[in-house]
């Protein structure tokens, strides 16, 4: 007798993301990044301009914001996601995996209409 395995599905949300999905995911993200150092300069600007209480604790803040923001787009613009094996996920959560490939059914196992032949 035939040992048969059981029927494994693929299924589609276990795929991986297209590289253009992730190249434009990390593009809008660098821009938006950009947009809020963009937005520290003119904040800091506004703040020496008006001589606003707290300007020493307020431009500071601006500034940090315009150094550290451009080193974290780029990190994160150029960084992709994690391989299966490295996610941190799947250390606490691992998938079973035995080893055999999905198996298709059966030409047997198929569903398979059924015609009345009517004469």
């Amino acid at each position: 007798m035939v040992k048969r395995q059981a029927y494994q599905p693929i299924l589609i949300t276990d795929a991986s993301r297209s590289q253009d999905d992730q190249l434009n995911s990390r593009q809008r993200r660098y821009v938006l990044m950009m947009g809020i150092r963009v937005l520290c300069i003119i904040v800091g600007a506004i703040l020496v301009s008006a001589n606003v209480p707290l300007l020493w604790l307020w431009l500071p803040l601006c500034g940090l914001g315009m150094v550290l923001i451009p080193w974290l787009a780029v990190l994160l613009a150029n960084d992709r996601p994690p391989k299966e094996e490295h996610r941190l996920a799947n250390r606490f959560h691992p998938r079973r995996q035995d080893g055999t490939p999905p198996m298709s059914l059966t030409a047997e196992e198929r569903p398979h209409k059924v015609i009345d032949a009517e004469p």
